[in-house]
């Protein structure tokens, strides 16, 4: 597909990935999109890890104590962790959705699941939170998410852990693959009536099956 403009949820759009407001999750598997030039992947890099981050950066809560304002290039180890994440979520989202567009591993089975799973669980802990409890006279008591580790850290154990919450609930039978032309994203299916990542891409699969039909019907006028 070609490149999608920045999705609704982001004013700022640092990334060359599409973010096209979906849950966090969905947008770290679509760091992998393909144009008209081929596939793309905007992991390859920490910078490239960095300008996402900065990108999802709006959607996540100050309370969580993220600051992405003076955002380090991460550590390549991060970006290591990151492309695993992402890695391990397509491929469950892959299984998930019947997808066959070769974006999976050849190589299908329970093995490669478990190691998909297990990738996302390592994530899960690798900077987990807890809750702190502060009571004050005036105010009475409040809680807290209290977590360690660099804001990159933070980020991959959050969106590891939406990644369970997506598959384990009800957006696991809204998850789809889009179909469009030489498409490889993913999204959440949020109308009944919703086909493809964008809109962008449904115009393309229209024109896409126009040029089909005319075909065919000029073929079978010469035969």
């Amino acid at each position: 597909m070609e490149s999608i403009q920045p999705g609704t949820s982001e004013s700022a759009h640092p990334t060359a990935a599409p973010l096209l407001g979906e849950p966090l999750p969905v947008e770290l598997m679509n760091t992998i999109w393909a144009d008209r030039d081929g596939v793309h992947d905007e992991l390859t890099h920490p910078e490239g890890l960095a300008a996402w981050l900065r990108g999802v950066g709006p959607r996540l809560s100050a309370s969580e104590g993220l600051s992405l304002a003076q955002l380090p290039d991460p550590s390549a180890d991060e970006l290591r962790r990151f492309r695993r994440l992402r890695d391990a979520l397509r491929h469950l989202a892959a299984v998930t959705t019947g997808d066959e567009r070769g974006t999976r591993d050849p190589v299908a089975g329970a093995d490669l699941l478990a190691t998909a799973v297990s990738a996302v669980n390592e994530a899960c802990a690798y900077a987990p939170s807890w809750s702190s409890l502060e009571w004050t006279g005036a105010g009475g008591p409040t809680r807290t998410d209290v977590t360690n580790g660099t804001p990159a850290a933070r980020i991959l154990s959050r969106v590891a852990e939406e990644g369970v919450r997506l598959f384990t609930g009800p957006g696991r039978a809204r998850l789809r693959a889009c179909q469009g032309p030489r498409c490889v994203l993913y999204f959440v299916r949020s109308h009944p009536r919703r086909e493809w990542c964008s809109a962008d891409c449904g115009n393309r699969a229209r024109v896409a099956r126009h040029y089909r039909r005319h075909r065919r019907a000029g073929e079978a006028a010469k035969a």
